[in-house]
């Protein structure tokens, strides 16, 4: 069996799996500090409170399990989109100006999507 070489591309791949691992294992462990707290206060999965982003801080400092789930998910969601950002920074500093390109593409549509989504919220 034979291993890769060691060079820019296998470094940018040991960071972006150190990115993706650190972010899963924060998502996981967020999501279920809000879990133990909601059993601890005897609420049910059942919906919840829509997000807003002012009450996060509040919401977490306060330990309120509404505010451990929704940084959990965002996260969870954020996750994905570091390591498109992480893939950017390292195909331009490799030179690697087409995958530069997508990557930059696929940053474009997560942001759009978000706006769009923002806009159309309520």
């Amino acid at each position: 069996m034979s291993e890769r070489p060691a060079g820019p591309s296998n470094g940018l791949d040991q960071a972006i799996a150190r990115l993706l691992t650190a972010g899963t294992y924060l998502a996981v462990g967020l999501l279920a500090i809000g879990v133990v707290l909601m059993a601890v206060a005897g609420l049910a999965p059942r919906g919840g409170p829509a997000f807003d982003a002012t009450r996060l801080v509040a919401d977490l400092v306060a330990l309120r399990p509404e505010g451990f789930l929704w940084l959990g998910l965002i996260a969870a969601i954020a996750t994905p989109s570091a390591r498109v950002a992480a893939s950017l920074v390292g195909y331009l500093r490799g030179g690697e100006r087409r995958m530069a390109g997508v990557s930059l593409l696929i940053l474009g549509v997560v942001i759009l999507s978000v706006l769009l989504a923002t806009a159309t919220e309520g």
